[in-house]
């Protein structure tokens, strides 16, 4: 049995000693990326990609929501032929050996242990075991698994115990995995996944270790002018780790790195804000859904998440106060562009579906920041290609 029970404390799977991970070049930054996707949401992986300016062509993808699709086709170049809606029906044997990383987060249904061999047999009817499967058919470089913390916890860790062997033995794959919290890499929201990578060939893998957090959720708020970052002549807000760099981005003097985010300064709407009777109800005590006030303007952003019911929760768990730029305090959500910000997506993402939609995909995602940490840390262009096929 794996012994989960010390999955946040493992520093001996931390790069606790090495190169940081954003201060590390890529070996052959001229290779392509030969990329696949399955659960593909929105594209985090596409998107890391595409801020680390590295080349990339997405050999497959797919998503079972009509919405994703729709915000997908909207900002990656992919043909039709490449998508595949219903993954139980998808075939990706014509990929084999095509595919540089393959990535996804198969949703991980509760599901009971059938057997005893507590691999690809105890995984039948479950969408892990089609993710799998698309691992076994296509037989990828590398590829990575993420998913929801509690996934080590579920059935007393016989659950991940099942999936850990599969990945390990019925697909072939040497296998690291490790808790990561989207705060440790840049980004200011609590939000810790697992994530799973799997290599063709054995492989000597530590986890990128964290860096300072130096933004706040308010950084990446739309009309929030009373940060350090913000740049008043232009109404720019520039978020780069060196100061330099970004006095150097406001004056157009230097180029915009995969670190930094430069958002121009909006006036959010009303239909954000609560009316006095709802922001009453939120901060009252001892009502049904809120038993203690809810506390606002926190420094790192909650989970951003959506309830099973398809109720977005993405931009209501995180309240804020603040609207200088109409001169009142009011008390809103977030709006989907900035929940998107706190997902690593800059604001060149075209937002292309109604916003309850756009707060689903955005709880729905991979925090872009954490993939940008991980492709720096193994040197994913070691794995890329010189040609493309």
């Amino acid at each position: 049995m794996i012994d989960n029970t010390d999955i946040q404390n493992t520093p001996d799977n931390i790069d606790t000693k090495g190169k940081l991970w954003i201060e590390r070049e890529f070996s052959h930054p001229e290779r392509t990326i030969r990329l696949a996707t399955s659960f593909s949401g929105i594209g985090a992986i596409e998107y890391a990609i595409r801020r680390l300016g590295l080349k990339s062509k997405i050999v497959f993808a797919g998503d079972i929501d009509a919405n994703c699709k729709k915000s997908y086709f909207a900002n990656y170049d992919i043909k039709e032929e490449r998508w595949h809606t219903d993954i139980h029906e998808f075939d990706a044997t014509p990929y084999k050996g095509k595919v540089d990383l393959f990535v996804g987060g198969a949703p991980c249904q509760a599901f009971s242990i059938v057997g005893e061999q507590l691999g690809f047999e105890d995984t039948r009817g479950t969408l892990f075991r089609e993710f799998a499967r698309v691992v076994k058919e296509c037989q990828p470089k590398v590829f990575i698994f993420e998913n929801v913390q509690g996934l080590f916890k579920h059935d007393k860790g016989r659950t991940w115990e099942v999936i850990y062997n599969t990945f390990r033995d019925y697909c072939g794959y040497d296998v690291h995995y490790q808790l990561l919290n989207a705060r440790d890499y840049g980004i200011p929201q609590t939000r810790e996944r697992l994530f799973c990578i799997g290599f063709k060939k054995p492989t000597k893998f530590k986890y990128p270790a964290p860096i300072p957090l130096k933004y706040k959720m308010y950084d990446f708020l739309e009309d929030y002018v009373g940060s350090e970052y913000y740049d008043a002549k232009s109404r720019l807000k520039v978020l780069s780790q060196e100061k330099k760099h970004r006095d150097g981005l406001i004056n157009g003097t230097s180029e915009e790195q995969f670190n930094d985010f430069i958002f121009q300064i909006n006036e959010v709407d009303d239909k954000y804000y609560l009316s006095e009777k709802v922001a009453k109800y939120v901060l009252c005590t001892g009502t049904k859904n809120f038993k203690t006030p809810v506390k606002t303007d926190l420094d790192i952003a909650r989970p951003l998440l959506h309830s099973m019911h398809k109720m977005h929760r993405a931009g209501v768990d995180n309240y804020v106060t603040y609207n200088k730029a109409k001169g009142i305090d009011g008390l809103r959500k977030l709006t989907p562009r900035e929940c998107l910000r706190l997902m690593g997506f800059k604001d060149d993402f075209k937002l292309v579906v109604s916003n309850t939609s756009a707060y689903m995909e955005a709880g729905n995602s991979i925090v872009v920041d954490v993939l940008i940490a991980l492709l720096k840390q193994m040197d994913i262009t070691k794995y890329g290609t010189d040609h493309e096929e």
